[in-house]
């Protein structure tokens, strides 16, 4: 059966020949892949004292798909001469060390526990069809096969980027394992499909922030600290990390506890990672040569993130309890492709549309708007576990109502927001004009982006853990990140209240009274609503320092000039539901006392609520002064009548006076 389906997905089409060839990093491409059980999440309970022994064990079973499939990927030319060569020096010899080794994790159990049953049921692989088959030359397919409106379908092998010649058998891609034409979409064919629960009385509405970079100083490694500890590579694709910086596969606790982050607030040490990006140019990256990178399929250049947001956000029906300390989630199945889409929880899309996200496909961009990629990370904790075995099972997502599972609590949940300056790539050339893109993957994963996933664990200061709960529990906006939120209204954004003092030369950074709520509703931007940054504003804008900082307005010397209305973000302000967006409080306090609702600062007009774009010709008010409000040459500009009119009334005084005399 290996035989037949990988004959069949490797045959170039027409007269026999196969359009397998060998790619820039080793790899033959092929038009099938190795499924096998994933083991580990089968394992729902391992005693303690032997999960360091199972977890070495089910990081080999990963190795010896990798290997498999690497070595099924280079055989085409053995396996078209012999219909025995894949069952025989790939798939059997795959089942018996996989059956070894899984004898050993039912002796490592048994040991102290109760030995699991059926494991060596779990053994034999398969050879399946990738779903690859579309050839990418003007004639992209979809995964079921079907030809596209308007595309041809080919026979021969065709010339694909990067300057390989891969035809209708490939797995696409530089290095000959995906991406391919089928795993991009339009994101404006999408409609949106963004919806969140309602919010009940008893609702955690609150926000909190924290900031901790785009992972600019480089930390990458192929390592896996939750699913892998202590095994080197036991990812087999590389990953961003931002916040602790003594992440990988050795740090116990104590070096976690200890390391140094990346984080705005040096109380979180909490460690933030997910696969790399890359796009498929021919670059030879650091790992081009290294298990996890180039060697398994890992091709290309690192992208890094243009802006990276991390939002706590509270519970729709129940106030929220603490995370405990070192808590580990992992959201999404990096297995997704073979094991189905059960666990699967990536969202992708585009700024300036993020009321459509796509699950299985990698977006395709408009000009001027960037790759965002999203996690909602689960919600709801057991109350005594910080991991499981199967790293999932003491953790769960609340329900479509906001209620989590019986005997579990609702924890702050953790919203990530990714965000990439990356072209769309030209599918019509297979990437040659505009290169591909795509996370890094299992290679028999085939960068598929349903994979995608995320990674976190909890090292919070528990005073700081604590500070958040009471921030999300009592409905503010809180946390050193709190600026650089995404969901923020650009500065510029014009007063209802037209009578406002303008602050001249003022820069705003947020709106401290904007509700809670708006980071858990991200992903419902609407298409043409201004962002920040370019993980915002109208396409094309660039006011992100890469480092997650909300753009800020220049400096002026005069009052900016009155906006048009159709300059408002008034259809962002309904979807985050702003208040300030309608009662004139932007950037001010909701009393006039100046300082802002939530106790972070000051606001930026002494007793009045102010404007960056208010209109300048509007007649002073009569509070006594606005900070800023004006130069010295509109005050003169002010003054000169009154004056003149003086020096005509002495002047007056002073004939009459002569007149009589005379």
């Amino acid at each position: 059966m290996a035989a037949n389906v990988y004959a069949s997905a490797t045959d170039g089409g027409s007269g026999g020949e196969s359009a397998q060839t060998r790619s820039g990093t080793g790899v033959r491409t092929a038009g099938a892949t190795i499924d096998c059980p994933d083991v580990g999440s089968r394992l729902t309970s391992v005693p303690e004292q032997a999960r360091g022994e199972v977890d070495k064990e089910l990081a080999l079973l990963d190795e010896q798909i990798a290997k498999a499939y690497q070595r099924l990927s280079e055989s085409a030319q053995q396996i078209q001469q012999d219909s025995g060569f894949a069952d025989n020096a790939i798939m059997n010899p795959l089942k018996e060390k996989r059956g070894a080794t899984l004898e050993r994790i039912a002796i490592a159990i048994d040991r102290v526990g109760d030995r699991p049953e059926a494991l060596d049921a779990l053994a034999a692989c398969t050879v399946r069809d990738s779903g690859n088959q579309a050839p990418e030359q003007g004639e992209g397919q979809d995964g079921d096969g079907e030809e596209q409106p308007g595309q041809e379908q080919g026979q021969d092998g065709q010339e694909q980027g990067n300057g390989q010649e891969q035809g209708q058998g490939n797995n696409g891609g530089q290095a000959g394992n995906g991406p391919v034409a089928a795993d991009f979409a339009d994101i404006t064919s999408v409609q949106p499909n963004v919806n969140s629960p309602r919010q009940k009385g008893n609702a955690s509405r609150g926000t909190f922030a924290t900031s901790c970079g785009v992972n600019e100083n480089g930390l990458f490694n192929s390592d896996n600290i939750i699913a892998a500890p202590g095994v080197t590579n036991g990812a087999h694709h590389f990953h961003d990390y931002v916040g602790n910086q003594a992440n990988n596969a050795f740090a116990s606790d104590q070096d976690l506890a200890n390391a140094e982050t990346s984080c705005d607030d040096q109380g979180d040490k909490s460690s933030y990672y997910w696969p790399v990006v890359r796009v498929q140019n021919g670059t030879q990256e650091q790992d081009a040569n290294s298990p996890g990178g180039g060697i398994e399929g890992n091709a290309g250049a690192i992208v890094t993130p243009k802006q990276v947001t991390l939002d706590f956000v509270g519970n729709p029906r129940d106030k929220v309890t603490a995370m405990p300390r070192l808590l580990r989630i992992i959201t999404g199945d990096a297995k997704a492709f073979v094991n189905g889409t059960a666990n699967a929880n990536a969202s992708w899309s585009c700024t300036g549309f993020e009321d459509r996200q796509l699950k299985d496909k990698y977006p395709l961009c408009p000009k001027g708007s960037d790759v965002v990629r999203s996690f909602k990370f689960q919600s709801c904790w057991d109350g005594r576990n910080i991991d499981s075995a199967n790293h999932r099972t003491h953790v769960a997502f609340a329900d479509a109502a906001g209620a989590c599972p019986s005997g579990f609590r609702p924890i702050p949940q953790l919203v990530q927001r990714i965000v990439y300056d990356v072209d769309a790539p030209s599918l019509q050339d297979g990437g040659r004009t505009t290169p591909l893109f795509a996370v890094d993957s299992f290679p028999e994963q085939l960068h598929k982006p349903v994979t995608d996933h995320g990674d976190f664990i909890n090292v919070f200061d528990e005073d700081l853990m604590g500070e958040m709960v009471d921030c999300i529990n009592d409905g503010r906006k809180c946390g050193a990140g709190a600026e650089a939120e995404p969901s923020e209204p650009p500065t510029e954004q014009p007063s209802e209240e037209p009578s406002e003092e303008p602050g001249a030369g003022e820069e705003p950074s947020e709106e401290p009274t904007k509700t809670p709520e708006a980071p858990q509703e991200q992903p419902t931007r609407t298409p043409d609503a201004p962002q920040d940054g370019n993980a915002g504003g109208k396409p094309g804008d660039t006011g992100d320092d890469g480092k997650g900082e909300a753009s800020k307005p220049p400096a002026t010397d005069k009052p900016a000039p009155e906006p048009e209305p159709s300059d408002s973000p008034a259809d962002e302000a309904e979807v985050y539901a702003t208040p300030s967006a309608k009662s004139g409080e932007q950037g001010g306090s909701k009393d006039g006392t100046g300082e802002d609702s939530d106790g972070l600062g000051q606001s930026q007009a002494v007793g009045t609520a102010t404007s960056a774009a208010a209109t300048p010709a509007t007649p002073p008010r009569t509070e006594p002064q606005a900070v800023g409000s004006g130069s010295l040459a509109e005050t003169g500009a002010q003054l000169w009548p009154a004056a003149a009119g003086a020096v005509l009334v002495m002047a007056g005084f002073v004939v009459l006076r002569r007149a009589r005399r005379s």
